[in-house]
């Protein structure tokens, strides 16, 4: 298997994981989820997490750096369990500098920068609360670009994430 293709592998495993509980064993979530659905760039990914009854299912996608194979992140879109509040939820790969957090780019706009909530081994999370105004823009938008950096020499890594098919996805996500 090629470098890029366990690259992709240990993404949709860690997505999986990052999507639903994380800091679960990759191994034991890649096991458990099933893609339901494809809209555009994105998937519906759905799964019963342990000790709970209730099917969860998130909207995905994993994205690779272009310049940078060993840099890759997945992208979650998730309601919470009420249905009262909508969660961006992204992986990153152990070794991105913390302190800097991630910046957020729409179709060539800043749209702001977030911080890592935690760390588990197979990444490090970013979590943010999609609000009516990030919700529009994220239908609305073309492409995205994410991006973080490895130390405080290096310029940032930017890795696009394609928005085709979002607010569709959105839309069929139970």
């Amino acid at each position: 298997m090629g470098f890029q293709r366990m690259v992709r592998a240990g993404l949709v495993a860690a997505a999986i994981a990052a999507a639903f509980q994380p800091g679960l064993a990759m191994a034991q979530q890649a096991q458990a989820g099933t893609v339901r659905s494809n809209h555009g760039a994105w998937s519906i990914i759905c799964d019963t997490p342990a000790g709970t009854s209730q099917e969860q299912c998130a909207l995905m996608q994993n994205v690779i750096a272009e310049d940078r194979p060993e840099i890759g992140l997945s992208v979650a879109v998730l309601k919470t369990a009420d249905r009262k509040a909508r969660i961006l939820r992204i992986l990153a790969p152990l070794g991105v500098l913390l302190k800097d957090g991630m910046e957020f780019f729409v179709d060539n706009n800043n749209v702001g920068r977030a911080y890592f909530t935690r760390c588990f081994s197979e990444g490090c999370y970013v979590e943010v609360d999609i609000d009516d105004q990030l919700m529009k823009i994220l239908r609305s938008g073309k492409n995205a670009v994410f991006a973080v950096r490895e130390s405080s020499d290096q310029d940032r890594v930017g890795i696009p994430v394609a928005l085709n098919g979002f607010g569709e996805g959105y839309d069929a996500l139970p």
